[in-house]
């Protein structure tokens, strides 16, 4: 069966990953979602990320990341822009995530970027989801 929405597909299966205490979950792969996974390991919500050839499209394997306590670092995970619904910003009008404590992803001329880093490059783009 084919998935509308890879995105949304990708952010539920690690949040329900986290909540299951898994310390890996695999995703099938796709370049877009590779580059989630990079914005995601560069700012210190997972631990790693590795991409497995297969005869079809390839699999992403998160390692998922935990503080004390055995809970999982991302506490909340939301897609803002839908197949259904594109939302689109400019460089100035990007808000920060619960005052800076999240991140914003967002796509890009530049590339996937966090809101930080679009902000930073005066760049907007299209707000793919927010991750705290």
């Amino acid at each position: 069966m084919a998935i509308s929405d890879p995105i949304a597909d990708m952010m539920t299966r690690i949040r329900n990953a986290g909540k299951a205490k898994f310390t890996s979950v695999d995703i099938p792969g796709s370049k877009l979602k590779i580059e989630l996974a990079k914005v995601l390991k560069n700012e210190g919500y997972i631990r790693n990320y590795k991409f497995v050839k297969d005869e079809k499209q390839g699999i992403l394997r998160v390692y998922l990341k935990y503080a004390q306590g055995n809970t999982s670092v991302i506490y909340g995970l939301e897609r803002v822009s839908k197949p259904s619904r594109r939302i689109y910003t400019k460089g100035k009008d990007i808000k920060p995530v619960l005052n800076g404590l999240g991140i914003s992803i967002l796509s890009t001329s530049k590339g996937i970027l966090t809101d930080r880093q679009a902000r930073s490059e005066n760049v907007g783009g299209e707000i793919l989801c927010k991750i705290w």
